[in-house]
């Protein structure tokens, strides 16, 4: 354990300024807010799905509730399945949905403005407000205090991809930094704190979060990130989690007695859960779905998931599905989910472009293949095949349609012709 700078709860109260009047800035800002995103729309693409990629999510905290963003917009279903209701579409990407301990509001992500902040609004999706004012910013993971007075969210500039934990009042403010790295760190690009992932527990003395030292990079070896434990009382930072395939995307239960948290292992990712008290350290479920440990993440290491309020089971999502899984045996049942989507996008950027007619000379050829007698060649060229005589034929166009078609190889008599096709419809071979 080493001590940190860090203002009490009561400290950062003092911190937060709520000015009365707006500033010339400020008066920008909110105009920009009002504007909205500038692309206007042509097109609008409708399908229904009963399921998604990378599901952020949570749970209302009467557990009625899964609140969940599905392709940038946000919807709700009831715990038990069932027609999924739109709370947020349009334009902007919203994402990362979190309530309020009291359920009344919910903290959000979104690029509604031009830029990526930290928002909330009434729980229906109404009222929203900007809390942060980042205009080249990354944020990700909100989170309330257990008062609900606050929203933690890590936070990172874009010159340096590694994060803060930094905390907003609900009802303005320019915010409050939590973790900072130490003077030495700061000036070495592989030794700048990065902090992820936070949770608080229910009885607002600890936050929980996945921490490494150093940004992106290739060729790192494991562990990279492990599961700190931050006492807001005591000024406090202690390691709670170590793991050869890390420890990240923390989730404290509703009586502070256990963590779960997603690890890698054998190249495939998984929850395990740990209790605080006696230090015991279990699988839960494995494997579940793929982390984004080696990857420039964008909304964390991990799915955020939920504790049911009798912290019997998560919330949690893998296999494209939403699952509950069962705290004592680690089982899974899926919630099942219909959502209709109508994704509102921008004009087409595709332009006509007018070619020479006649005989053109390829600049590029891919894939040559020669023939098992060693007497011609196949390839691809200008999304066609072709066929040629070894060493001086002509090539002879191959398929007959447009479509365009790929990677030619012979069958082992020299007969057929293998390839691939891939247009808008998709691929075949």
């Amino acid at each position: 354990m080493r001590k940190i700078f860090i203002a009490a709860a009561a400290t950062i109260a003092f911190a937060i300024f709520i000015p009365s009047g707006g500033t010339a800035q400020e008066d920008e800002s909110e105009k920009h807010d009002e504007e909205g995103l500038p692309l206007e729309t042509e097109r609008t693409i409708e399908f229904t799905t009963d399921e998604g990629t990378w599901i952020s999510l949570d749970l209302s905290p009467d557990g009625q509730i899964v609140i969940f963003e599905l392709l940038g917009d946000i919807y709700t279903v009831d715990a038990a399945g069932g027609e999924a209701k739109a709370l947020m579409t349009g334009l902007a990407f919203d994402s990362q949905p979190a309530y309020s301990p009291d359920g009344s509001h919910i903290a959000f992500i979104s690029d509604r403005d031009g830029s990526q902040n930290l928002w909330i609004a009434q729980a229906d999706g109404s009222e929203p407000k900007k809390l942060s004012d980042e205009s080249k910013g990354d944020l990700l993971s909100p989170e309330f205090s257990a008062d609900g007075n606050y929203v933690f969210v890590s936070k990172s500039n874009w010159a340096l991809r590694t994060y803060e934990i930094w905390m907003f009042h609900v009802q303005g403010g320019s915010g409050v930094q939590i973790t900072k790295a130490k003077p030495e760190e700061s000036t070495k690009r592989d030794q700048r704190h990065n902090a992820v992932g936070v949770t608080a527990s229910r009885d607002g003395r600890y936050l929980y979060y996945a921490q490494k030292l150093g940004g992106f990079g290739y060729n790192l070896r494991f562990p990279l990130w492990q599961i700190v434990r931050m006492d807001l009382t005591e000024g406090t930072e202690d390691v709670v989690v170590q793991a050869e395939g890390s420890a990240m995307r923390p989730e404290v239960s509703p009586d502070g007695q256990l963590l779960v948290y997603a690890t890698r292992h054998d190249a495939e990712t998984g929850l395990r859960v740990r209790n605080l008290k006696t230090g015991e350290d279990r699988w839960l479920i494995y494997p579940v779905q793929r982390d984004d440990q080696e990857s420039l993440f964008s909304r964390d290491l991990f799915p955020p998931y939920a504790f049911t309020a009798d912290g019997m089971a998560i919330i949690t999502t893998f296999d494209g599905k939403i699952q509950r899984v069962n705290l004592a045996d680690g089982s899974a049942e899926v919630i099942p989910f219909t959502a209709k989507v109508s994704a509102p996008v921008g004009p087409l950027l595709g332009r006509s472009q007018l070619s020479e007619d006649g005989p053109v000379r390829a600049r590029i050829i891919q894939t040559p293949r020669q023939s098992p007698d060693g007497s011609s060649i196949v390839f691809s060229a200008l999304t066609h095949l072709y066929r040629m005589n070894i060493p001086d034929g002509r090539p002879i166009r191959l398929n007959a349609d447009n479509t365009p078609a790929f990677q030619p190889n012979w069958s082992n008599d020299g007969r057929w012709v293998t390839y691939v096709t891939w247009s808008n419809e998709g691929g075949h071979i």
